[in-house]
């Protein structure tokens, strides 16, 4: 919204000539022109403090002027703060998927690196090779076991971050601390991770019970 002071440039006001006080005059107070050279005196005098009144009001006209300026920037700086705090929420979102991500990362690797080790010793057994291969089957489910848990857990820890964060921002906007005017898209990482938990409870079912996709 432009302003007064958006406009046109402030300019102070030059500063005020020194001008002396208009001496007393001296005159003969029997003298008939002494009224006329008194009254001429405080002409002089009104006229002086005049211009002297001129330069004060435009003074504060000028500190007026850069009173309004200053709320303005005030206002600008305020309205920046409040977006960039509705930016701040939006990356602490995208760090929250970052680190749901990282979960992920690491339950993929311990689902995969489990399923391979169960698979390879059974096909072992199998095929005659070997004939004890419980041990390193059972290491083989505990992996996938354990990449499951901790996948539940970071869902579990993100979804209540992520509930809290939302709280958070209604509460702030409510309060007129932000605006809050973009909204919070879909979490493709949080369907990653429900997709991969799926997967990962097919797996161990799987490799428990002899059943399923990939028996």
């Amino acid at each position: 919204m432009p302003s007064k002071t958006d406009k046109q440039k402030l300019v102070r006001p030059d500063r005020l000539p020194v001008t002396p006080v208009p001496p007393i005059p001296k005159v003969d107070e029997t003298s008939e022109l002494a009224s006329t050279k008194y009254s001429a005196y405080r002409t002089g005098l009104s006229n002086h403090r005049t211009g002297l009144s001129e330069h004060r009001t435009s003074l504060s006209e000028y500190r007026t002027d850069l009173s309004t300026h200053r709320t303005d920037l005030s206002t600008d700086r305020t309205d920046m703060s409040m977006r960039r705090t509705g930016m701040s929420f939006q990356r602490t979102r995208m760090s929250a998927d970052r680190t749901l991500m990282s979960v992920i990362r690491t339950s993929l690797s311990l689902i995969s690196f489990g399923f391979t080790i169960f698979q390879f010793f059974q096909k072992m057994r199998d095929a005659g090779t070997i004939t004890h291969a419980a041990a390193p089957r059972n290491f083989g489910t505990m992996l996938v076991l354990l990449g499951i848990v901790m996948l539940v857990v970071g869902i579990i820890y993100h979804v209540q971050f992520m509930l809290g964060l939302r709280h958070e921002r209604a509460a702030m906007r409510e309060a007129g601390l932000i605006y809050a005017e973009s909204r919070f898209p879909p979490s493709m990482t949080l369907i990653a991770a429900l997709l991969l938990l799926l997967i990962g409870i097919v797996a161990i079912i799987s490799m428990v019970f002899q059943v399923g996709p990939f028996n």
